[in-house]
């Protein structure tokens, strides 16, 4: 007997749905929203209502793309949270009302869990315990996973996330959003060395990154000062330092984590995971420290229904449903647990 269940996520500028057969994912429908682009952030309205045009869309095109009928469903799962109130409403109300119309269940998804069990959807597998570095605009934690659905957050940021500080720091250099990417582009031209910026390393596996972006800060306004052309002059030099130093505190940790745990199955993910400094520091560390590494590709990355998909799959398989009465979760942006 084949298990289809429908997955929808909705939890903040990407609205998206996958099909997900017997464990197998059967596609990922991505629509993004190119509307936030020009106020250099996700406005929270116009992503509620870009949702509302696009689900029904996106939900139809991964039906049609499986070649599976509404019949055929035999769950729905829709992410709770976190995430912003009024894209998390758009999916959740629609995700409630096709399961009350259709007779099935209803499983509901933790974002940040669903980024971790993106890891579960290759045929290669990481083995248990696995060790997890979750980068995004909105979230930094490491996640240990001894059992399947077992999340124990060990460490995350405790103000702005690594991609937020990216980002950041990106508005500060005059590059256009999103500028993690821009970020990234630049550094592989320029000198890691040529600026020093502060490594913040607090107790246990948290991370901070508001010291760094502060720095930044004085770092341009102080040479501006004495060179008004300080930035274009040096742009690749301070991408290059400044991205150097943010991923030497993320892998400080992941290696600390690492060997007080003792676990060398490690993964990364999130939409920090495609910056192409990240990924080759974290070759490097593998080798070094005898690391298995997981990197999902990068269309299960970023905020998208797959990843949901595989963690309702595992739900499905467990019996663990909700009651259609069930509400939105939204919780701090770091929070793992809802």
């Amino acid at each position: 007997m084949r298990i289809n269940i429908l997955a929808i996520e909705s939890s903040c500028d990407e609205t998206a749905a996958a099909i997900i057969s017997n464990g197998k994912v059967r596609n990922n429908i991505i629509a993004s929203q190119v509307v936030h682009s020009k106020y250099g952030g996700v406005v929270p309205e116009l992503a509620s209502r870009a949702h509302e045009q696009n689900i029904v869309e996106v939900v139809r095109q991964a039906l049609e793309q499986a070649g599976v009928e509404m019949k055929e469903l035999d769950a729905i799962a829709f992410t709770r949270g976190p995430g912003l109130l009024g894209s998390l409403l758009v999916g959740v109300s629609f995700a409630k009302g096709l399961a009350m119309s259709l007779g099935i269940p209803l499983i509901e998804v933790n974002h940040m869990q669903a980024h971790i069990m993106a890891h579960f959807i290759p045929e290669e597998k990481p083995e248990l315990p696995f060790l997890c570095l979750t980068v995004s605009g909105g979230h930094t934690q490491l996640v240990l996973m001894e059992q399947m659905l077992q999340f124990q957050c060990i460490g995350q940021t405790r103000d702005d996330a690594a991609g937020e500080a990216f980002d950041k720091g990106a508005k500060m250099l005059g590059l256009p959003y999103p500028g993690g990417p821009e970020i990234d582009r630049l550094a592989a031209s320029g000198d890691s060395a040529a600026f020093r910026f502060p490594y913040t390393n607090l107790p246990g596996y948290d991370f901070s990154f508001s010291g760094i972006k502060t720095a930044l800060l004085y770092l341009l306004k102080e040479q501006q000062q004495k060179d008004s052309e300080f930035i274009q002059k040096n742009l690749s030099d301070v991408a290059a330092s400044y991205q150097h130093q943010i991923i030497s505190m993320l892998l400080g940790k992941l290696k600390k984590a690492s060997v007080d745990f003792n676990v060398q199955q490690i993964g990364l993910a999130g939409g920090v995971a495609a910056n192409r400094g990240l990924r080759q520091a974290l070759k490097i560390a593998a080798i070094e420290n005898n690391w298995k590494i997981f990197v999902p590709d990068f269309q299960y990355c970023t905020d998208n229904a797959a990843m949901i998909a595989i963690t309702a799959h595992h739900k499905f398989l467990k019996n663990e449903f909700v009651p259609l009465d069930i509400a939105p979760s939204v919780v701090s942006g770091n929070n793992l647990e809802l």
